[in-house]
């Protein structure tokens, strides 16, 4: 009889795991980033980034953005893709489901416009896997709103 106990990952990795699957969903040219809303140890809602509800995915043409060749960074007022954490935050409320105090895994780190959504929304901590234009401001912000925010060692 085996009595070795099994690895299991902490919670922080399971579930930033867990954003990498809702990544993988993305249908954004570019790239995929997913997030996923826990309380309790459990998800409560999940989005990665793309196209609106009901327009083409951003592979097939929706975004003229990502289609054409904008440098990374450049143009972004013209995208119409939703980010992953924007579409988590959204996911939960068409739904009804709650999401104060919770915390959000990111498989990259909010952007400013991600970071007031997260404050809006209540959630209290972000945890990330990569560094994406994650600025100074967006780092004061969240901690003056208090929202713990951490990148998750040896990212995802």
């Amino acid at each position: 009889m085996n009595t070795e106990k099994p690895v299991r990952p902490g919670w922080d990795a399971y579930f930033m795991d867990i954003a990498g699957v809702a990544a993988s969903r993305s249908n954004c040219r570019r790239r995929r980033v997913g997030a996923v809303i826990v309380r309790d140890r459990r998800v409560v809602s999940m989005g990665y980034n793309g196209t609106p509800r009901g327009i083409r995915n951003c592979f097939e043409g929706g975004c003229a953005r990502c289609a054409g060749d904008a440098p990374s960074g450049a143009a972004l007022g013209d995208c119409v893709c939703c980010h992953a954490e924007e579409n988590a935050i959204v996911q939960a409320a068409y739904h009804g489901i709650a999401v104060r105090d919770g915390t959000m895994y990111s498989t990259l780190s909010p952007c400013l416009l991600c970071a007031k959504m997260i404050i809006n929304a209540g959630v209290t901590r972000v945890v990330y896997g990569d560094e994406y234009e994650f600025g100074a401001q967006t780092r004061r912000l969240l901690a003056e709103a208090g929202v713990a925010c951490e990148r998750l060692a040896g990212g995802i």
